[in-house]
């Protein structure tokens, strides 16, 4: 066993891989990475056997005596390996783990969710819930959903939309307002944690958020939202949130206007880890769920 400390096991993986391929690129095709990248493998595998395992020529690459001779115990190896992994991994081959904010999770996607699983029922769905950034490389989260300016360094990022506000209340506190001005009527409901200003959505009309009154306050966005359905005031509210609520009358958009916050919705996921059919599928639903919804995808 003290032998394996010498080669490094991708170098390895690379070896069996072109070996029962029979080119670079095949190789790479499986592996989910860049043909250079299979090569780089290889050759630091032959320098730390010190011996050539292939020859190149334009047919692709051949085994030569000495990587014929490895090929049938790699091969047979790696099928062990395959099996462990799969045995220890086998609660989760089929569940695609999706982390998302609590706020977006409640407000968008727990009520499409079921058309996902109706459409792919083979494909079980986790979601991780969390104000915290998870990183996909070290965790076992197979897709994020981020808000921010991104990109983001080390990670594979999907610009999905952009992140727009709006003001919504209820339908009675809706009556009440004509105009933007209006507003200095009425109460404010004020999330406390939020890094979006009032200014963003008033500045456009000429206005500031000086104009505005007081209004209950609290420390998390989806209770604003409640308290704003509830006739407590008028909420600057994300886009997405919105969209269920309005469409079963529960708030109401009184300024049809949606303004850009300067920030965006991401997909995020593992640099270095292959998209597999699950996430490919939960990626194409979520486009054509938001592009149902009227929302401008990138």
């Amino acid at each position: 066993m003290e032998k394996l400390d010498h080669v490094h096991l991708s170098g390895l993986r690379a070896v069996e891989a072109v070996g029962r391929l029979g080119s670079l690129a095949r190789a790479a095709g499986e592996l989910g990475v860049s043909i250079g990248a299979v090569s780089q493998r290889i050759a630091k595998a032959e320098a730390a056997l010190d011996v050539v395992l292939f020859t190149r020529g334009r047919s692709g690459m051949t085994p030569t005596a000495a990587g014929a001779a490895m090929l049938g115990p790699l091969s047979a190896g790696f099928a062990q390996l395959s099996a462990a992994v799969g045995e220890a991994t086998r609660d989760r081959r089929d569940t695609l783990v999706v982390s998302v904010a609590p706020i977006f999770a409640a407000r968008w996607l727990v009520w499409r969710l079921p058309r996902f699983s109706e459409r792919h029922p083979e494909v079980k769905v986790r979601i991780d819930s969390s104000v915290g950034l998870v990183d996909p490389n070290t965790s076992d989260v197979d897709l994020c959903l981020r808000i921010g300016t991104g990109p983001y360094a080390g990670v594979r990022a999907e610009k999905l939309f952009d992140h727009r506000v709006m003001p919504v209340c209820s339908p009675d506190m809706a009556a009440r307002l004509t105009t933007p001005e209006d507003l200095a009527n009425v109460p404010i409901v004020r999330d406390v944690n939020t890094t979006i200003s009032w200014e963003t959505w008033l500045a456009p009309e000429g206005l500031s958020a000086g104009i505005l009154g007081p209004g209950p306050e609290f420390s998390d966005g989806s209770l604003c939202f409640d308290a704003a359905a509830g006739g407590a005031g008028v909420f600057l509210a994300w886009e997405t949130l919105d969209l269920h609520a309005l469409a079963s009358g529960r708030v109401v958009a009184p300024f049809a206007r949606r303004e850009p916050t300067g920030q965006s919705y991401w997909l995020v996921s593992a640099k270095d880890r292959s998209i597999g059919p699950a996430q490919r599928y939960f990626i194409r639903w979520m486009k054509e769920e938001l592009a149902a919804d009227g929302i401008e995808l990138a």
